[in-house]
């Protein structure tokens, strides 16, 4: 099965282009959504974890999100210790979720996709872009947050140049009709890429 990853900044809309995919009847895996779960029902992970952070990380069996947070939220070597378990965990029930699909290709969804290097896992990669301004805007409507929180997560996320320098492909998001348009034109091009491979 040929792999997808897409990614892009807070407010960029890589949601939206993988919901337009997903329209299209491309199978799509959100990172984030599955990591949780696998956090949560994963027992091998859930292992690794509470031998990372002991046994605070999970009460009666399920995951102690407001403790493991305060452990990572200030600390990026108890966050890099975590991610070294997690995504692991994620790669992994991606590929055998990926070869259960039929289609053209899948996506992988992750906004950390080249942070965490899990770029080498896909065949593709597709950085979704937008101005700082809009995606500011979009971030702040969509979460409740104050804008230098935002900014605040924005800078802790590579940046649209640096996405779109590592990716095979970019798209920008500013208008939705014209998203639409960026989008078909994308999914035929991955059709192909995938056909080719």
């Amino acid at each position: 099965m040929y792999k997808v990853g897409i990614t892009g900044g807070i407010g960029s809309g890589k949601s939206t282009v993988c919901d337009m995919l997903a329209a299209r009847g491309v199978a799509v895996y959100i990172a984030d959504t599955e990591a949780k779960r696998l956090m949560s029902s994963d027992e091998a992970l859930k292992r690794d974890i509470v031998a990372l952070f002991g046994d605070d990380a999970y009460l009666n069996g399920e995951l102690n999100r407001e403790f493991l947070a305060s452990r990572v939220f200030c600390d990026k070597d108890a966050l890099q210790r975590l991610n070294s378990v997690v995504h692991p965990a994620v790669m992994r029930d991606f590929a055998a979720w990926a070869e259960a699909q039929e289609g053209d290709y899948v996506v992988l969804e992750s906004a950390i996709l080249f942070e965490a290097g899990l770029e080498s896992s896909v065949d593709a990669t597709v950085a979704v872009m937008a101005p700082v301004e809009l995606r500011l805007e979009r971030a702040m409507c969509r979460d409740g947050a104050s804008r230098e929180k935002i900014e605040e997560r924005m800078r802790n996320q590579l940046s649209d140049d640096e996405r779109s320098e590592r990716a095979k492909y970019a798209i920008v998001n500013i208008v939705l009709e014209d998203l639409e348009d960026d989008v078909e034109q994308l999914h035929r091009r991955l059709s192909y890429d995938a056909r080719r491979a």
